[in-house]
């Protein structure tokens, strides 16, 4: 009997598009605009547009792949080309 492992978009991503690594890039780039310039509206100026791409691609993107049904048709297809 095998056990598939979830379906996650992360799988199909390289070590540079991960949670991990958009989390830790961001929070890099918010800290060092504050360290620099200490100044709290560029930082809240730089830090917003991270924050909605943060919104976007590791909550809703997520979840559309999943609804849309790609990654099922993705992993089906590359079974179906195994040997």
């Amino acid at each position: 009997m095998s056990t598939q492992k979830p379906l996650s978009p992360w799988n199909y991503k390289p070590w540079w598009c991960q949670p991990w690594s958009i989390l830790l890039t961001g929070a890099l780039i918010i800290i060092s605009s504050w360290l620099v310039l200490t100044s709290v509206w560029v930082t809240i100026l730089i830090s917003t547009p991270i924050l909605v791409w943060w919104t976007y691609f590791l909550f809703l993107w997520p979840k559309l792949m999943k609804d849309s049904g790609l990654l099922e048709n993705y992993q089906q297809s590359s079974q179906d080309s195994l040997p």
